[in-house]
């Protein structure tokens, strides 16, 4: 997949993984209730939810959301080679980004829309920038395949940042090289939804142990 750069700093920091400060994930249950619940009680909730991922995708593609808030979902993947990955998308079915993570602990993300037609053959590149909010533009050769724009984060405090600046943002530009807007994104909810990912993320990675 296509590599990150912020403009405004190199990422030659050496973070041995990428991490999240983890924190007590809102779960939204019926209308208007908004609450908290602890750690160990979602890690069993999403543990329970990859159980199922886990038995149906030795033979077929299997998705199951685990968690809802505004208009983000995460969902648990298992695909029919046996690998599983995690993602927190927002948007619509046309129009989409979404941050994945994978058991391995690499994270990248994607930009989707039904509108774009890229080829087929994977290893076709474009250079292209977006940015959270008006923080400061960050530089990316992204990979074009299908649909999609796919993005890998790089294992270093860099790639912190940037998750960071999305959980704390309000909309995401997308924009071709030259600077033009090419699409936006809102962020409403990334907070809650990245946290969810952490979790989500750490059932992939020891899938059966929900307590650690």
């Amino acid at each position: 997949m296509g590599a990150l750069t912020p403009f405004r700093a190199a990422f030659d920091l050496d973070d041995s993984k990428f991490h999240l400060q983890e924190s007590p994930a809102r779960v939204k249950t019926g209308a208007g209730n908004d609450f908290r619940v602890g750690k160990m009680k979602i890690r069993l909730w999403f543990a329970a939810a990859a159980l199922a991922v886990f038995a149906g995708a030795a033979s077929a593609q299997q998705s199951e959301v685990v968690y809802s808030y505004k208009h983000w979902q995460v969902l648990i993947h298992g695909f029919d080679d046996g690998t599983f990955a995690c993602e927190a998308k927002v948007g619509t079915d046309a129009e989409s980004f979404s941050i994945w993570t994978y058991p391995n602990g690499a994270v990248s993300l994607q930009f989707y829309s039904a509108a774009w037609q890229f080829s087929e053959e994977p290893g076709q590149y474009s250079d292209l920038a977006f940015e959270i909010d008006r923080r400061g533009a960050w530089s990316a050769s992204g990979e074009l395949y299908l649909n999609s724009v796919l993005i890998d984060l790089p294992d270093s405090q860099s790639g912190v940042n940037l998750i960071t600046e999305i959980a704390r943002g309000n909309r995401l530009y997308l924009r071709d090289a030259d600077g033009s807007d090419v699409q936006d994104y809102s962020l409403a909810g990334s907070s809650a939804s990245i946290d969810a990912l952490i979790d989500c993320g750490n059932v992939i990675q020891s899938p059966g142990n929900p307590f650690n």
